[in-house]
């Protein structure tokens, strides 16, 4: 059963680090597509799910609460036995890119300025609304 958890515990955080990924280039990608004219980064639900992924990171971490994937994975690292985050090649290498150790304050600020540069991409390369052929609205 050991095996079981560990390897749980190294798809979480290959599941955690894709979610990070999705923050952090979904940002990029809109701002460089902004100013490349890429139509498909104004997708109103591409935007919305990444807004609520940054808007999710920032009320946890204003509320003082630790990422649940965080809090499971290393739940499943107890019991497998293992006393840190090593596991697999991919997993550890995935897991020391992503955690390193700061004060709860920087991470708070971080996440919160992250999150205000995503509201302002709102502005900055604002969604579109398309019409159906039909002439009902939605969703592009």
């Amino acid at each position: 059963m050991p095996t079981l958890y560990r390897l749980t515990a190294d798809f979480i955080v290959v599941v955690h680090f894709a979610f990070v990924a999705f923050v952090v280039f979904g940002l990029l990608l809109t701002l460089a597509g902004g100013v490349r004219h890429w139509a498909w980064v104004r997708n109103l639900r591409f935007r919305a799910i990444h807004l609520a992924a940054i808007g999710f990171v920032v009320a946890e971490s204003l509320c003082g609460i630790t990422c649940p994937l965080t809090v499971w994975e290393q739940r499943l690292r107890d019991l497998a036995g293992q006393t840190s985050y090593r596991g697999d090649f991919i997993a550890t290498w995935v897991h020391d890119l992503m955690f390193f150790d700061a004060a709860l304050w920087v991470f708070t600020l971080c996440y919160c300025s992250f999150g205000a540069i995503v509201v302002l991409s709102w502005l900055l390369v604002p969604p579109r609304i398309r019409k159906r052929e039909n002439g009902s609205d939605s969703v592009s």
